[in-house]
């Protein structure tokens, strides 16, 4: 195989689907097959090598070698990877970027800051990203949580420090409700936040909150979500519905937040979830955003493996 061949480095056990329209823009942009390997053949939890291996052989190139397939490259895609199985992928990552390879999937620490949501709020406060105010907690007491909650106004949204599509994410108004959370994260040892409700409604009383792509500073897909149950996540897997729209439709100054939201974590891709009520503020950031078929190959996949073939 020779140097040029593009490599899509994906995690083949995840159900997303972006891995498809990825390969799609490869073709599309070179004319030939992606080589696909799976991710995890690279991970390591410290407890055991990983089974594929990596090796720089010059300045920007380097061979993969997994599942029997090995494969000489200087361009390496990396998509799809699922937060929990983000630490374990770090390695890789390292060993990617200390050969020079050229790809946007090998900071790190951009991508721990945007997974663990209370690093992010961290790096919100240090930059000024207008989000909801949010404390981070951790198997607190009751008389803890309860003071948590009524600083915030006593009507917050819980999440876990590392989740997503809005797994055991609770709209949380009561004391008791707040216990009940409480006891869910301490059986799944997780640490948690709980951020002010942002009220973000449209004029009937549906949840609504946008989702913005940022690529290299620049806005390249925007859609709105729309829940009809106020208290569920706002999350297509949810129930939300999506609606693709143009990027000048979305509300003055989102476009600038979530770029600004990327810039401080340092991520050179993000679907940025952010709402333009209490002022426009960001919800998170999701390093991997997962995109539709409605020109998702178009807006997101082909500029972002573009991005590789061009650097």
């Amino acid at each position: 195989m020779g140097r040029r061949d593009l490599v899509l480095l994906t995690d083949h056990s995840s159900t997303e689907g972006t891995r498809d329209a990825m390969a799609t823009a490869a073709r599309r942009l070179t004319g030939r097959e992606p080589v696909l390997l799976d991710a995890r053949h690279f991970m390591t939890d410290g407890s055991r090598d990983a089974t594929g291996r990596i090796e720089a052989v010059g300045h920007g190139t380097v061979r993969l070698e997994a599942e029997g397939r090995v494969v000489t490259t200087d361009a390496v895609v990396v998509y799809e990877i699922p937060p929990h199985r983000r630490p374990a992928f770090a390695h890789c990552q390292r060993q990617l970027r200390a050969a020079g390879v050229r790809s946007l999937g090998t900071d790190v620490e951009a991508w721990r800051a945007a997974t663990e949501k209370n690093l992010t709020v961290e790096r919100f406060t240090r930059d000024g990203v207008a989000h909801m105010p949010t404390i981070t907690l951790s198997r607190p007491s009751p008389e803890a949580a309860v003071e948590a909650f009524e600083r915030l106004g006593g009507d917050v949204w819980a999440r876990p420090c590392v989740g997503m599509g809005g797994d055991d994410v609770f709209h949380v108004t009561t004391h008791a409700q707040l216990a009940a959370a409480a006891r869910h994260y301490a059986d799944l040892d997780e640490a948690w936040l709980i951020a002010r409700d942002a009220r973000n409604f449209t004029a009937d009383g549906r949840r609504h909150q946008y989702r913005v792509v940022v690529l290299g500073g620049r806005v390249v897909r925007a859609t709105e979500h729309v829940q009809a149950d106020p208290d569920a996540p706002c999350n297509e897997c949810r129930g939300a519905v999506s609606t693709l729209l143009e990027v000048d439709e979305i509300p003055p100054g989102l476009a600038e937040l979530a770029i600004q939201a990327t810039k401080s974590l340092g991520l050179p891709l993000a679907g940025v979830d952010l709402a333009a009520e209490s002022g426009g503020v960001v919800f998170e950031v999701n390093v991997h955003p997962a995109f539709g078929r409605t020109r998702g190959v178009d807006q997101i996949a082909v500029p972002y493996v573009a991005a590789h073939l061009h650097s």
